[in-house]
């Protein structure tokens, strides 16, 4: 019985059955019974992740949580926490975390030697740096795909552009000391896997070396100047700007520097990836290397955050509007808005990003020549001359990177 009794306990941590214990406030009765792997509800009712969480974010799914923002509530310059979306791979840690205890290794094939650093010695060790960066989920606006594809079914609001502070990621490696041969990187979160089973791991992908070395890439703490919210990642996330949003390992406790691309959990088959060669809508392709790639920087995007959409504009003919453009690693050239469905544009106002991976806010004043029904439609042209289509783009079986116009109704009376 006392193996058996082990074995039985064996998936769930003493400290989470303590914690469970502190909830419901007294002993846990036949916890050497529970079946393996299993969640009890007293955990579930620990953590509400929309706790805080404007009440017109709309949930896609709680298992695992995946939330969006309606897009009139990303108005802001830098999105508040209330405001930014949801999207996760497996379930929210659920074990007390001691910030004393927290650790971050780096080992892997092309470090010189594995290291690890308490969260205290990040802090102290390496300059802080603050960045505005752009998470965007790879499956925005996959609703938007016919027939439909599986994954979330994202409207327009699986982004956010928020504040974040942390270090550097090229410090820490240069710190730890690279390998020659090293060009890949990949996480490890704490984040368990649906199944509850401890053998898997709920998501762990990476980015080329490259990426993983620019300056923006933060090992982050901080969200707006405070610490992150545990449905972000606390309390240490990579963050990396302008590539799908699945890159930002949340709840992190190792980066892997690997000698050839990383092959952990949602990097295979073709989850975040696009084909390579068009596809028919509804075809079925072997999801092989030689069918498919990786997707790396998003592409050039914008919206109209103010005013809503049915907004009803009386007594007057100009209507102002504004929102935000960016372009993965790239930045925007150019915005222009169009009353008449793309007959022809008006060049709207556009600010510059507050730093490289940044979002842009735009501006513009259109006047309606007479009383009745309008669609307001906006585009954004990349510095490479790379512009939205006016249409969804071609089908892909992930349902990924739709980036078509998005537009407004509006009526003038």
């Amino acid at each position: 019985m006392k193996n058996g009794l082990h074995d039985r306990r064996g998936f769930l941590q003493k400290s989470a059955l303590a914690a469970l214990t502190t909830l419901v406030g007294t002993d846990v009765v036949f916890a050497d019974k529970m079946p393996r792997y299993h969640r009890p509800l007293g955990l579930n009712a620990e953590y509400d992740p929309l706790k805080g969480k404007s009440t017109e974010m709309k949930v896609l799914g709680d298992k695992p949580w995946n939330v969006e923002s309606p897009i009139h509530l990303l108005d802001d310059a830098i999105t508040p926490v209330d405001k930014m979306f949801i999207r996760n791979n497996g379930l929210i840690p659920t074990e007390p975390i001691d910030l004393a205890k927290w650790t971050l290794t780096i080992k892997g094939e092309s470090v010189k030697a594995e290291k690890t650093y308490t969260l205290a010695e990040l802090k102290k060790r390496f300059k802080p740096y603050t960045y505005q960066l752009v998470l965007e989920c790879g499956g925005n606006g996959r609703a938007g795909y016919e027939p439909q594809t599986t994954g979330n079914p994202w409207d327009q609001g699986a982004v956010s552009c928020a504040e974040w502070t942390g270090v550097r990621l090229k410090d820490i490696l240069a710190d730890v000391g690279l390998k020659d041969d090293a060009v890949y990187i990949g996480y490890y979160g704490k984040d368990p896997h649906l199944s509850q089973d401890p053998t898997k791991v709920a998501i762990s992908r990476g980015v080329p070396i490259k990426k993983a070395l620019e300056e923006e890439t933060l090992i982050a703490w901080a969200v707006n100047g405070q610490d992150i919210p545990l449905v972000h990642g606390y309390p240490l996330r990579l963050v990396i700007g302008g590539w799908p949003a699945s890159v930002s390992g949340k709840w992190l406790h190792t980066i892997a520097i690997r000698n050839k691309e990383h092959d952990g959990a949602k990097m295979e088959g073709h989850s975040y990836r696009m084909p390579i060669r068009p596809v028919q809508p509804g075809e079925k392709i072997a999801e092989t290397p030689q069918n498919f790639r990786i997707i790396e920087s998003m592409p050039v995007k914008s919206l109209i955050t103010y005013p809503k959409s049915g907004a009803l504009l009386e007594g007057k003919k100009t209507l102002s509007l504004r929102g935000h453009a960016w372009a993965g690693d790239r930045n925007v050239a150019e915005v222009s808005t169009s009353i008449d469905y793309g007959a022809t544009w008006q060049k709207s106002k556009l600010e510059r990003p507050k730093n490289r991976l940044a979002w842009q806010n735009w501006s513009a004043d259109v006047t309606f020549p007479q009383a009745g029904y309008y669609e307001v439609w906006v585009r954004a042209t990349d510095s490479n001359g790379v512009m939205q289509p006016m249409v969804i783009p071609q089908w892909n079986p992930g349902g990924y990177l739709n980036n078509a116009c998005h537009r407004i109704a509006v009526k003038a009376v």
